[in-house]
């Protein structure tokens, strides 16, 4: 889905976040985690589909905010 070395940087709250893409999940803030899901969700405090937190897919039609 993502090539090893991209980096994908979000905004919240007047932070910016550096997620790294490796072969087998994802480094933020020096750890490992199996998906952008549970980055999201330590970024925020709630659940969020991590690809939509980061802005790599689109907001469903039902309108909702996550």
């Amino acid at each position: 889905m993502f090539r090893p070395g991209t980096i994908l940087v979000r905004e919240h709250q007047d932070k910016t976040h550096r997620v790294e893409v490796l072969e087998q999940g994802f480094r933020w803030e020096g750890e490992t985690y199996a998906s952008l899901s549970v980055i999201a969700r330590a970024i925020t405090g709630v659940r969020w589909n991590g690809p939509r937190f980061f802005g790599l897919r689109e907001p469903s039609k039902s309108g909702a905010a996550r």
